[in-house]
């Protein structure tokens, strides 16, 4: 379906740090969309959850895994970033501490793709 995009200059900086593409999914299984990021975040959300998926309007100055209050962005890069709003709430876990998701923010390498497969609920 997709993955998570990486610009070029960020793709060095983030494999030694276990959060490279090699370490990274975006995939979409038994009615559930799987997301993380290496060590750095990762939920499971059902697609009955996700109320709406559109493309992220930015800009975003952040790579890696940024959020706050139940808003996450985990991207390597600041183009193909998908918003998808997620009700009720699911939880994740970001450094392996559980915290709430309602509104997750991540790059792509095929937008599109991803917007469909959320959107077939």
């Amino acid at each position: 379906m997709t993955e998570v995009s990486f610009d070029r200059w960020y793709r060095p900086l983030a494999t030694p740090l276990g959060l490279g593409p090699g370490r990274c999914d975006v995939s979409v299984a038994a009615g559930t969309l799987h997301v993380s990021m290496g060590w750095g975040f990762s939920a499971d959300i059902p697609l009955a959850s996700i109320t709406d998926a559109k493309p992220a309007k930015g800009p975003f100055l952040g790579w890696g895994v940024h959020g706050w209050r139940g808003r996450w962005l985990v991207n390597g890069s600041s183009k193909g970033v998908v918003e998808l709003t997620i009700d009720p709430p699911v939880q994740a876990k970001v450094v392996g501490v559980p915290t709430t998701l309602r509104t997750l923010l991540v790059s792509v390498t095929d937008p599109d793709a991803l917007i469909a497969a959320c959107s077939r609920n």
